[in-house]
């Protein structure tokens, strides 16, 4: 099978995954991004879905969901197709407060 679909699902505020989602679609590749709403990150889950019927053939998590919502994900769609995460290094956190994204940590 020939990789053509990938998609990625972002969770942030006040976001609904009906109207806020966008596909580029070259003569190689179709990319998809959904954001779901982060009070409400259960929508992933039929995101997920929905984008596995339209053809993705992996998904990517944005690190909001974290790895009790990949393994949800993974669980609720059978594994059908690879889905990972995107994850931040030590290096971003500090990046990722000022931005009020992370708790800062104290060491």
């Amino acid at each position: 099978m020939k990789f053509k679909h990938f998609a990625v699902i972002v969770s942030s505020e006040g976001m609904d995954p009906k109207i806020h989602r966008h596909t580029i679609k070259t003569d190689k590749v179709t990319y998809t991004t959904v954001a779901v709403n982060a009070k409400h990150k259960e929508q992933v889950i039929e995101v997920a879905k929905e984008l596995i019927k339209e053809g993705a053939q992996i998904i990517e998590l944005c690190g909001g969901f974290g790895p009790l919502w990949i393994a949800k994900v993974i669980e609720s769609t059978k594994n059908q197709v690879p889905i990972g995460g995107v994850f931040y290094g030590p290096e971003a956190r500090q990046g990722l407060v000022d931005l009020g994204l992370a708790q800062k940590l104290e060491f």
